[in-house]
């Protein structure tokens, strides 16, 4: 099986979506336990005001923290303009821009319709190239929207062009309501990937609000996609898409890759051990996952290690 990277955006997705702020000492032992256990590209924050987001004030420490840990490919999100040059200024390796496919959920989440973000996106890829930083666009509410409802496809793929050509080099589809099934999951990927190209098509981002995001990985897989967002303990959602919680748990999604052969590098017996940090750091927070109840299964040992 081909090489699959989890990248972990709990740090990021996970704690921007709590009421709890989690100490800067309990982040820094996080990341680190966790690219102990061989993940090797966490989201460790976003560069939006802190009088907005304050569980995201310590990002900037938080990338200069997790720069010093060999092997660990450090991205952040950034909102705009202003983040991106906070971002690049923090030195981030790379940075994600969310790109709503609903213009509703756009105005709501970054105050710009779709016009708007084709020109922020192409100001951000500028600071991105000046830096040597690498730019992603996640298509955030691809598969649907709470506000508006279905998103059409040909949008999604007509948007994403637009994007790559503002100098977006990479981009992700982003489940962010938990709407999306496997069909869908396909029919999506094939259709962006024919418009930006399948190099640059490489990621999803699924939660699984209704159950479904395993499956869709599995539909994702078979559709080409090479890298996968989870978050620790299933941390995470929207704030400004009602009723879109729950991240894949990247404990689940490690056990799935490892059991059917992928190649992951993560050692699930270590990273079950990262979640002991979170229930200590965050004691009032539900922490989900299958795995880490059922435990690892006898005669997996060989394939644990990803």
């Amino acid at each position: 099986m081909s090489d699959i990277l989890i990248s972990e955006v709990g740090p990021r997705d996970g704690l921007q979506s709590i009421k709890a702020i989690m100490p800067l000492d309990a982040k820094k032992a996080w990341i680190k336990a966790e690219a102990e256990a061989g993940v090797t590209e966490i989201e460790v924050g976003s560069f939006v005001p802190p009088s907005l987001l304050p569980q995201m004030a310590d990002t900037a420490e938080l990338v200069r923290f997790a720069k010093g840990i060999k092997g660990l490919n450090v991205v952040a999100l950034v909102p705009n303009i202003r983040g991106a040059q906070n971002a690049a200024a923090a030195g981030v390796h790379a940075m994600s821009l969310p790109f709503s496919m609903s213009e509703t959920h756009s105005m709501k989440n970054l105050r710009k319709n779709h016009a708007q973000m084709i020109e922020e996106i192409k100001e951000i890829a500028q600071i991105a190239k000046m830096a040597n930083i690498h730019f992603a666009v996640g298509l955030s509410t691809a598969f649907g929207c709470t506000i508006e409802g279905a998103v059409d496809e040909d949008q999604v793929a007509h948007l994403a062009e637009a994007a790559a050509n503002a100098g977006a080099m990479e981009f992700s589809l982003s489940d962010t309501t938990g709407y999306a099934d496997p069909a869908q999951v396909k029919r999506l990927v094939k259709k962006v990937a024919s418009a930006v190209g399948a190099d640059k098509m490489t990621t999803l981002h699924l939660h699984n609000t209704r159950g479904l995001g395993l499956a869709n990985v599995a539909a994702g897989l078979d559709a080409g996609i090479t890298t996968f967002d989870a978050s620790l303990c299933g941390l995470g959602g929207c704030p400004f898409a009602p009723g879109a919680s729950g991240n894949i748990v990247t404990e689940d999604l490690a056990f799935m890759l490892n059991a059917m052969g992928c190649k992951t590098g993560i050692d699930l017996d270590k990273l079950l051990r990262v979640r002991d940090i979170l229930a200590a750091a965050l004691p009032d927070e539900p922490l989900y996952g299958f795995t880490p109840d059922a435990g690892i299964p006898l005669g997996m040992e060989q394939r644990n290690k990803g």
